[in-house]
């Protein structure tokens, strides 16, 4: 497993811990010491200093000393307020996950400029945030921020009529959208943090060779194409997330056609 800010090595799978006291932890019915003196931290510090590790270090420097070492305490004194780390990873989750509070940054009330600005927030927290990438949260615990963040969005694409296994997995299809082109840009990143190569040095240093094989006539779909199909002006997540929205709402209109005309067969003598 490699080190530093944003390192692909290693996966951590979320629910891997003691499930019901994470979820007291979540929901406040469990967070402070049962005994002992009087706490010297808060759950909230401990995870806030988990973040700033996961962040600055990566998500496989996060353990009880580390996290510790960060505030200034003992390793065993973390244990008062939760099992250990499988939990931490957990709230960790949801606190990076808190969806905001700003009305705005939903969209303009619509259905798609709600997925709009979902997709566009969520490849931010990602590029916040790296380490989320190294996290399998298919089995998630649904804290707050989950469910808020789900109750927040569904509110807004609830007028797409959609049945409500429909209108979740068009949540789920913008988020693995998003996945992809984040880990990607991830990948980018890190490869020019191992070679000490810019992209731009990079395939300046292929130039060449390619130059030579695309005027050998072997390809000349790909030599007749405009020298700015490879340049950085395009934005390729953005014109990827468009094009979902636009298949989304050819099957919104579908539906309500579909509905329409079957209340007008309901109607008739």
């Amino acid at each position: 497993m490699t080190s530093g800010k944003g390192s692909t090595g290693g996966t951590e799978t979320s629910g891997s811990g003691d499930i019901v006291r994470t979820l007291e932890l979540l929901w406040e019915t469990g967070r402070r010491p049962s005994r002992g003196p009087k706490p010297a931290l808060t759950l909230d510090q401990i995870v806030e200093a988990a973040v700033r590790v996961a962040d600055a270090e990566g998500l496989e420097s996060v353990s009880m000393r580390r996290v510790s070492a960060e505030l200034g305490t003992g390793t065993m004194s973390l244990y008062r307020y939760l099992p250990g780390k499988a939990e931490l990873l957990d709230l960790m989750l949801d606190r990076v996950q808190r969806p905001s509070e700003n009305p705005a940054d939903l969209g303009d009330g619509s259905w798609r400029s709600a997925l709009e600005a979902l997709g566009r927030a969520t490849l931010d927290l990602y590029r916040r945030h790296p380490w989320l990438l190294q996290v399998n949260q298919s089995r998630p615990i649904l804290g707050p921020s989950a469910l808020d963040g789900m109750e927040k969005v569904l509110d807004r694409i609830k007028p797409m009529g959609l049945t409500d296994p429909e209108l979740v997995s068009a949540i789920i299809m913008i988020d693995g959208y998003v996945v992809g082109a984040a880990r990607t840009q991830l990948y980018a990143q890190e490869a020019e943090r191992r070679t000490g190569l810019t992209d731009t040095e990079f395939w300046q240093a292929q130039t060449p060779m390619l130059e030579k094989i695309m005027s050998s006539g072997r390809y000349p779909l790909l030599a007749a194409l405009d020298e700015d199909t490879w340049g950085p002006d395009f934005d390729h997540f953005e014109f990827g997330l468009q094009r979902i929205l636009d298949g989304l709402e050819v099957f919104v209109a579908r539906r309500a056609e579909a509905g329409g005309e079957t209340e007008d067969a309901a109607g008739e003598p």
